[in-house]
């Protein structure tokens, strides 16, 4: 196969591929709960997965546990979040994904 016959090989593939890759990324079926942090949750935390992790994660995840992810996702994954963005986005998941937690042991 020629460079070019290859060329146009590889562009077709990404033409006809690429509508299916926006579709498999559509998030406007996930709905989060209203609230302040919603849309810096939004815009930083779909960069990189889905929006329905929040929802995935809810169940296991408290203050401290939302806090140790996002602070992850910050030194570990590069997510472009300073500490005023780190706090408002960690309120949000606690205030409205977080579990309660534990009571106490007497």
């Amino acid at each position: 196969m020629s460079r070019n016959s290859a060329v146009r090989t590889a562009a077709l593939s990404a033409l006809l591929v690429a509508p299916i890759l926006a579709t498999a990324a559509d998030e406007t079926g996930i709905r989060l709960a209203e609230g302040t942090g919603l849309a810096q949750v939004q815009a930083t935390c779909s960069m990189c997965h889905s929006l329905d992790y929040i929802q995935m994660n809810s169940p296991f995840l408290d203050k401290a546990g939302w806090e140790k992810t996002v602070n992850k996702m910050v030194k570990v994954m590069g997510a472009p979040l300073g500490a005023d963005d780190v706090a408002t986005v960690v309120t949000y998941l606690d205030s409205h994904y977080g579990k309660e937690p534990a009571p106490a042991s007497p």
